[in-house]
């Protein structure tokens, strides 16, 4: 009879070290951003695709309302109140402020939940007053690759224009909120929240880039061409 002391088996298992479990969680840590940061690019895809649709049925429904009224409509009443301006446009700062959401029957807000922004050439809103030879006064500059600007529309000024003010920075929410400007360095992004209207819009594609000429980016510009407002104008019986 064997009388030699046991040995205790060691156990099969045993419990993770803490620099094992910190491997572990820098492993899932990293691969969590692997899918987190493109599911946050698809999202912004996303919201740049729904509000460029938004823009387009906004502009549509803005042609529509010029087919039966025989003008184009004034801005919102206010951030709160979507319908026109009750008082006549005079100046490009009377006719530049918040889409009239209300009036057309269209969204208020874009992707981002931003209310867009509108800006009509006077003469257009006002009643009996377009004739075919009517010019609009709205223009839009844009950057070639190298930053430098360039005309997107300036020949033929176009009658109004639709914007989105995008994820970043400058907006305003449904409770009529101004959303403060976190940047300093997007300089056409100011030109377009404090155009009156009377100055050239930005219409560019979205860019981070801060040290670039005209800064970070992210606005997102529409407009309604006058060839085509007439076109329809025209076909409803409301130009010769």
């Amino acid at each position: 009879m064997d009388h030699r002391p046991t040995v205790p088996l060691r156990h099969a298992s045993r419990g993770f070290t803490l620099f094992e479990l910190a491997v572990v969680l820098l492993v899932v840590t990293l691969l969590l951003g692997s899918i987190l940061v493109p599911l946050r690019a698809q999202v912004q895809q996303r919201n740049i695709a729904e509000t460029q649709r938004i823009l387009e049925e906004t502009r549509d429904s803005l042609i529509g309302y010029a087919m039966i009224h025989g003008r184009l409509p004034r801005p919102a009443a206010s951030a709160t109140d979507g319908v026109e301006r009750g008082t006549p446009c005079i100046r490009d700062a009377d006719c530049t402020g918040f889409v009239p959401w209300a009036t057309l029957g269209t969204s208020q807000v874009d992707a981002w939940g931003k209310i867009l922004r509108y800006s009509v050439t006077p003469v257009f809103t006002a009643s009996g007053a377009l004739r075919l030879e009517t010019q609009g006064d709205k223009t839009v500059r844009t950057r070639d690759g190298s930053g430098t600007p360039t005309w997107v529309v300036r020949s033929l000024p176009v009658p109004a224009v639709v914007f989105s003010q995008g994820l970043n920075n400058f907006g305003t929410t449904v409770d009529g909120i101004a959303l403060r400007n976190a940047s300093s360095t997007n300089i056409d992004e100011i030109d377009n929240d404090s155009n009156d209207g009377s100055r050239p819009f930005w219409a560019r594609p979205p860019g981070s880039n801060a040290a670039g000429q005209g800064g970070d980016f992210d606005d997102q510009v529409l407009w309604v061409p006058t060839g085509l407002l007439f076109a329809r104008m025209v076909q409803a019986g409301q130009l010769p």
